[in-house]
C-alpha cells in the first residue's frame, strides 16, 4: 500500500488516519470541496489529499464531475464553497501570478488535444518554454530527447493536422511535460486511440510516476485500470453521487 497516497473523509475521519498514517505533505489537498453549475451542484463534500509520488486514476460516468474535478485540481476552477490548496497554498488566496507559477507545476493532458494547426509539432511542443520566458531553442537537447522519449523524433516537422490520434495524444503528453511538472493531471487520455496505443500512453505515464511524480488519470475505461494491476500500484477513485469515493483497496 502506498502511504499517504489519498485521504478521503469517512465518517469524520480520514482513511489515512483509520490507518494510523498521519504523516507526509501533500501536493493537491481538498476539504470539505463543492462545486455547482448554475445553481446545481455537482460536486459535494470532497475531502482528499494527493501525496507525491501517488498514483490515481479517477472514474465515474459521463458527466459526473471528472473534468471539473481537474480543473479544480490545477486551479482552473474555484470552489463554491470549502478550500482546494495546491502546494499548500489555497487557491482562494492566490493572485493571478501565484496561479500561473503553480500551473508550472502541473502538467494537463486535455481531453481534446488542442494545437496550433500553423506551427509544426516541435514548435507546439516547445510553446510552454517560450509562454513562460524561457529560451526555446531549436536543437534543444530535452525537448529532442522528450520527443524520442514519446516516439515523435521522425514527426517533428509535422503539422497538427497531420497527425494521427495516437501521436496527437503523445504529443499532449510531451507538451505537459516538458516543464518537469510534479504532477500530471490526464483527462480521458485514451478515449480517441485503440486499446495498443492506449497501453504505450499508460506505460509512459507510469514510467513517469517511476520518476517520482504525482499521476491522476480521469477515465471511464476500467481496462485500462485492470492493465495497470502488475505495473503500479493505485488507487482507483470513483466521483458518484456528487461525492468522492474510494473505489476499493489497491489494485
Amino acid at each position: 500500500m502506498i502511504e499517504s497516497t489519498c485521504a478521503l473523509r469517512h465518517n469524520g475521519e480520514t482513511l489515512a488516519e483509520k490507518a494510523g498514517n498521519r504523516k507526509g505533505r501533500s501536493v493537491i489537498e481538498f476539504e470539505t470541496v463543492a462545486h455547482s453549475y448554475s445553481g446545481g451542484e455537482l460536486l459535494s463534500d470532497v475531502s482528499l489529499r494527493l501525496a507525491p509520488g501517488s498514483f490515481h486514476f479517477l472514474t465515474g460516468p459521463s458527466g459526473s464531475g471528472k473534468t471539473t474535478f481537474l480543473k479544480l485540481c490545477y486551479g482552473a476552477l474555484v470552489p463554491t464553497s470549502g478550500s482546494v490548496r495546491l502546494f499548500g497554498e489555497d487557491v482562494r488566496t492566490m493572485n493571478r501570478d501565484d496561479i500561473a507559477l503553480a500551473r508550472r507545476r502541473v502538467g494537463v493532458v486535455h481531453q481534446d488535444c488542442q494545437f496550433l494547426d500553423h506551427l509544426s509539432l516541435r514548435e507546439n511542443l516547445a510553446l510552454p518554454l517560450t509562454v513562460s520566458g524561457q529560451e526555446a531553442l531549436d536543437d534543444d537537447a530535452n525537448l529532442k530527447e522528450l520527443m524520442g522519449w514519446v516516439g515523435l523524433t521522425a514527426r517533428a516537422e509535422a503539422m497538427p493536422p497531420e497527425l494521427s490520434g495516437g501521436e496527437r495524444q503523445r504529443a499532449a503528453l510531451a507538451r505537459a511535460i516538458i516543464m518537469s511538472p510534479e504532477v500530471i493531471l490526464a483527462d480521458e487520455p485514451t478515449g480517441n486511440v485503440d486499446w495498443e496505443m492506449s497501453q504505450r500512453l499508460l506505460t509512459l505515464l507510469i514510467e513517469l510516476n517511476r520518476m517520482g511524480k504525482t499521476i491522476m488519470i480521469a477515465t471511464h475505461d476500467l481496462g485500462l485500470i485492470r492493465a495497470a494491476k502488475n505495473q503500479v500500484q493505485a488507487r482507483v477513485l470513483r466521483i458518484s453521487g456528487r461525492r468522492l469515493q474510494l473505489a476499493g483497496a489497491d489494485l
